[in-house]
């Protein structure tokens, strides 16, 4: 894997093979006590036993335990960051945990609680663990933006020692809104088809929603010397979340505003190529799916 820059929120991640894997994760809120580190470790161990790629889409760390932030509740904090130095503790600590998945991890993007502590706090604490973790174990993690792109490059072999690649183009975005109890984030992904335009996946986390659907476009492509027509296939997806905050439902923030219980854990995109012949000529073929990670 090669993970190269292009600007502030464009990154792409080089592959090897006609069959890739990307691990889509967002609202980890890694430092609540409500993070089922269970699950994620679970989860993150997966990904290094398969060797599959990281991305993660916003609210990596909760943060709302420091001084003036009216959010906060003594219950909230974990006993390793109860002290004069919340933040600070929170990245040293995070540096910690992470290092073992680091290789893995590639584009890290902003969710709205990473950009409050922007605004109140006037630190950068996801770029300040970026730092220290690459720091730490000699990696190249990206930070990304609050939404941004990740482009999918894979080198595939085409005839004898002939080489090609192909691209697939993920959206990101971390998202906005409530969700909804009924349409659960559906909306939210039909807004996108109208928004964005040549991705090939898009991705959103936020509302704390597990769930993809496929979408089609009649579209044309231009080939060496013709063009033809074909049917774009588009994959939507909503990540959900490790922060579980309903419990047995008896009280709580969560609990009093009417929200239902959410579905734990991250998503699992797969990339697909397959050699294709029509008409005298060799194309490749792109299936795109995506799947919760196995119990």
């Amino acid at each position: 894997m090669k993970l190269i820059k292009h600007a502030k929120n464009i990154h792409e991640i080089k592959l090897d093979g006609t069959r890739a894997k990307i691990a889509m994760l967002s609202d980890i809120h890694w430092d609540n006590p409500k993070c089922d580190r269970k699950i994620l470790k679970k989860d993150l161990d997966y990904c290094l036993k398969e060797s599959i790629p990281i991305m993660i889409n916003g609210d990596m760390f909760c943060l709302m335990q420091g001084r003036g932030d009216n959010r906060k509740n003594k219950s909230d904090i974990r006993p390793e960051h109860n002290n004069a130095m919340y933040l600070d503790s929170i990245v040293e600590t995070a540096v910690d945990w992470w290092s073992p998945y680091a290789h893995l991890l590639t584009v890290l993007g902003y969710g709205n609680h990473e950009t409050t502590v922007i605004k109140f706090q006037e630190t950068d604490i996801l770029a300040r663990f970026v730092k220290l973790l690459n720091i730490k174990n000699d990696t190249n993690v990206q930070v990304g933006g609050y939404g941004g792109w990740v482009i999918v490059n894979q080198t595939i072999k085409k005839t004898g020692t002939s080489n090609g690649s192909s691209t697939c183009n993920i959206r990101y975005f971390h998202g906005s809104g409530g969700g909804g109890v009924v349409t659960k984030g559906a909306l939210n992904l039909t807004r996108a088809l109208e928004m964005y335009e040549d991705f090939h996946v898009f991705t959103m986390g936020h509302i704390h929603e597990n769930a993809s659907r496929n979408d089609v476009r009649d579209s044309i492509l231009q080939g060496r010397s013709s063009y033809r027509q074909i049917q774009k296939q588009l994959h939507l997806m909503l990540t959900g979340t490790y922060k579980e905050e309903y419990g047995d439902g008896s009280k709580g923030w969560h609990v009093e505003r009417g929200a239902p219980v959410k579905p734990v854990g991250g998503r699992i995109l797969e990339i697909n190529y397959k050699r294709v012949r029509e008409n005298g000529t060799d194309y490749f073929q792109r299936g795109i799916d995506s799947y919760k990670f196995p119990i």
